[in-house]
């Protein structure tokens, strides 16, 4: 049933109004002034909103104005007894839906409510299938580390120059290098992304260059490797720190001469790709170790960019968690939930060893389980994957097989080793002794994710 907010200082409007729209089987709330409107529009969720203009101490066009503020997509729908044309053209500039004189029409106020309604759910909807179609999303942050990256890439995403984007897992280096494209001269063309870590070493050249038929025993028709795909374009080579020696080679000759060769072919192949390229390991380190060739780093580090793990950032926690709150139950159709202050600030003590991802899991957690205005008890309770009262039972309480018991550790101990060695399957694989086919079932089997597609800064 939708729900519908009226605030107007006159009662005797309040109540024609409100028996008018549960006529109509609507749900009603009312607010008798501006503060206590904007008060339960802080703590509920409303369809629609009919405000007066004319009200002592905040007038409907200031409430209009703090509304859009808490929240931009709920539809205002101003009423007045005294309206004027340039009253109504101030309003619907602050983002009214619609205008309607006093004593109002009745057919045409209950029209105008649903089209305000269906539109509110449009908007919702666009919203949401925009977030799953593009994976290139907001920065969100206002510490000085964020403001940096943003000025870098406005500066940076002009020109050609190759960028190297350093930090940890789940901290957005892939978003920075999205932003990167998006407002280069190359947006219109491809963005393609390599996850360096995932592909197998010796199938690792096969994916960048591409192959020719009866290069290799499973090579049964041409392939087009990543170079040629994000030819005119961006490309992205996530986790370069993982690439093999022999693969760096070959890459360092694309980025010296714009050309690549096929696996099994001798013909030159010409290349115009913008090269961007992330890491989370210290790659001055991997040079020491000869894991990484000095002369590909300085290839790939025209301009480097380090994004910040979040703990180095708390002060933008409150930020994410706002918006990942909103986007959470718009995707779930769940009815808005909203944060405490002192919740906002229990999760900034938090330490985010997961970043970003880990955020947006915490909130998640608690859109599901906390209450309508997450509480600090709430954060104390289900931030942690495992709850209070599974933490007060011994580990052995649990399970009631041993078969149970034994799946929940081998999970937790595979997901640890995937998660240190940054997904690399083959390298986890060796590390923990079992075949790399038996790896890859068992991640099926426990429906283990690199972190989810979040990967707003």
């Amino acid at each position: 049933m939708p729900k519908i907010l009226i605030i107007d200082d006159e009662k005797a409007i309040r109540n024609t109004l409100r028996e008018i729209l549960e006529y109509e089987s609507y749900e009603v709330d009312e607010a008798s002034n501006g503060a206590e409107g904007l008060e339960k529009l802080a703590n509920d969720d409303y369809e629609a909103v009919l405000c007066d203009v004319k009200m002592p101490k905040m007038d409907g066009i200031e409430v209009l104005t703090k509304a859009k503020e808490i929240d931009d997509d709920i539809p205002f729908i101003m009423i007045s007894g005294n309206g004027t044309i340039e009253t109504a053209v101030e309003a619907t500039k602050k983002g009214a839906y619609d205008f309607i004189s006093k004593p109002p029409d009745l057919n045409r106020m209950l029209l105008t409510i649903r089209n305000a309604i269906d539109k509110k759910s449009l908007t919702i909807e666009t919203k949401v299938l925009r977030r799953k179609v593009t994976k290139t999303r907001e920065i969100i942050g206002d510490s000085p580390a964020i403001q940096n990256i943003m000025n870098t890439i406005d500066k940076v995403a002009p020109t050609d120059a190759r960028v190297l984007i350093t930090g940890e897992n789940g901290t957005g280096k892939e978003l920075v290098a999205r932003w990167v494209h998006e407002k280069s001269n190359r947006a219109k063309n491809a963005l393609v992304e390599v996850n360096c870590a995932a592909i197998p070493t010796e199938l690792i050249e096969s994916e960048l260059f591409g192959h020719e038929k009866g290069a290799f025993t499973s090579a049964i028709k041409q392939r087009i490797g990543k170079f040629e795909q994000a030819n005119g374009g961006t490309l992205f080579l996530d986790e370069v720190g993982d690439m093999s020696l022999a693969a760096q080679a070959k890459v360092l000759r694309a980025l010296q001469e714009n050309k690549i060769t096929r696996v099994g072919g001798d013909k030159d192949i010409d290349v115009n790709v913008r090269v961007i390229a992330a890491t989370n390991k210290d790659l001055m380190r991997e040079i020491e170790k000869g894991n990484f060739r000095m002369d590909l780093y300085h290839r790939f580090s025209v301009i480097l960019i380090h994004v910040p793990s979040l703990n180095e950032r708390k002060d933008d926690v409150p930020l994410l968690a706002e918006k990942f709150i909103k986007e959470i139950c718009e995707d779930n159709g769940i009815p808005k939930r909203s944060f405490l202050p002192q919740a906002l600030d229990e999760l900034k003590k938090l330490n985010f060893s997961g970043n970003i991802r880990e955020l947006h899991n915490i909130v998640e957690r608690l859109v599901i389980l906390g209450q309508a205005r997450i509480t600090i008890e709430d954060v104390q309770k289900y931030a942690s994957p495992v709850s209070v009262h599974e933490e007060e039972k011994s580990i052995y309480e649990r399970f009631s097989t041993l078969q149970d018991f034994k799946e929940y550790v081998e999970r937790i101990f595979i997901e640890e080793k995937l998660r240190k060695n940054g997904w690399n399957v083959a390298k986890t694989a060796l590390e923990v002794d079992i075949q790399r086919s038996h790896l890859y079932n068992k991640i099926e089997k426990y429906n283990l994710k690199r972190g989810g597609e979040v990967s707003e800064i």
